[in-house]
């Protein structure tokens, strides 16, 4: 175990030229852009800006056309394809524009049919499959489109069979896998899957446990969904949201969830994570929990090895809410609309330390409120 934790170790890099929140991130070809976000007006930017991660050095582009923040990035090819997010005035964006590197030039591209917000993408075979998201009346989305860039036009697919925002997806053999996210302040328990050939939708069996805010990563083909703020239910003996380091797992080839035994659980409880997988190994990086305190938050990274092994810790992280470092931001920040509701986000959260008696929370790492 510990030759495993030895290969995890935190690499910094240089501090963004522009401190912001709720920004986009998207990975190609060794570097990595960093897209729009709310600064310290709370107002959306149009900052981007891109790292040589094997030279550590940032560029300044020119500007996004349109100030976003929480937006879905993808690296398409030779470009960078942004879709959505919320503008300067917290309207959802129907917007899509896109970055040629070669060029350094920005390009206007097909809008959304909606104008819409916390949507979770993936692409496949050069295709940007959107889902979800939110719109203007803040209702939660079911709309899944497809876009096609030789063509520059989106085609509308059968839509969800469970409408939310910030939901995770992934994208398996042929099948796009969706979970979490939320509708209002309510976590989604659904579990479902698009088939990219038949173009028809499953629905597996639901998350266990309603928990807010948990982190979903999948890691040699299993899905996994961890910790959170788990909420009041009839079989919940706790009366308000708490804390939780539950770890579940599903694996579609037997069809099922699994919560594994204890010693698989998290070491610490938190909520509002990073999770990821990296070499076969499930991170959970940062977050929110019962022990953090004002400005700070969780710094502690954990690695569950093999997927199935056991948790062990790396390095913490850094604490510079403009720094960068080797574990990778979520390009989707939640359902909430940035800047306006981060505060709201901070307080539901907070609400839960003082039931308990417990410090404030700390702020996310990498982030601020404003």
């Amino acid at each position: 175990m510990a030759a495993a934790a030895a290969a995890f170790a935190w690499a910094s890099f240089p501090a963004m030229p522009t401190r912001r929140v709720y920004c986009s991130a998207a990975h190609r070809d060794g570097q990595l852009f960093v897209l729009g976000g709310c600064g310290g007006s709370g107002r959306a930017l149009g900052a981007a800006e891109v790292l040589d991660l094997p030279a550590q050095r940032w560029t300044t582009l020119p500007p996004l056309p349109t100030p976003r923040a929480g937006a879905a990035a993808l690296a398409v090819g030779k470009q960078i394809l942004v879709v959505g997010g919320v503008d300067a005035s917290q309207s959802p964006l129907a917007s899509v524009e896109v970055y040629n590197v070669d060029e350094g030039k920005w390009e206007k591209k097909a809008a959304l049919a909606q104008p819409s917000m916390g949507i979770c993408a993936v692409q496949r075979d050069g295709a940007v499959y959107a889902l979800g998201g939110m719109g203007a009346d803040t209702s939660p989305q079911a709309l899944v489109r497809v876009y096609e860039p030789a063509k520059d036009r989106w085609q509308p697919l059968p839509s969800m069979p469970t409408p939310c925002y910030g939901a995770s997806a992934f994208l398996q053999g042929n099948k796009i896998f969706v979970l979490g996210g939320r509708q209002g302040k309510l976590p989604v328990t659904a579990f479902e899957a698009f088939d990219l050939e038949t173009r028809s939708w499953t629905r597996y069996p639901s998350v266990p446990s309603r928990r807010a805010f948990a982190g979903c990563a999948m890691a040699e083909g299993v899905v996994f969904s961890l910790g959170g703020l788990q909420q009041p239910g009839p079989h919940n003996f706790y009366s308000r949201p708490h804390f939780v380091n539950t770890v579940e797992m599903f694996d579609p080839a037997q069809g099922a969830w699994s919560k594994p035994s204890r010693a698989v659980r998290m070491r610490e409880k938190r909520a509002d994570f990073v999770a990821g997988c990296l070499g076969g190994r499930v991170v959970a990086v940062g977050g929110l929990g019962p022990a953090s305190y004002l400005n700070a938050g969780k710094r502690e990274a954990r690695v569950l090895a093999k997927a199935r092994s056991g948790w062990m810790a790396t390095s913490p992280g850094g604490t510079n809410r403009d720094s960068l470092e080797r574990a990778r931001r979520p390009t989707q920040r939640g359902p909430e609309r940035p800047c306006a509701i981060a505060r709201a986000r901070f307080e539901e959260l907070r609400n839960v330390h003082k039931i308990y008696g417990c410090p404030s929370p700390g702020l996310l790492h990498n982030h601020r409120i404003v």
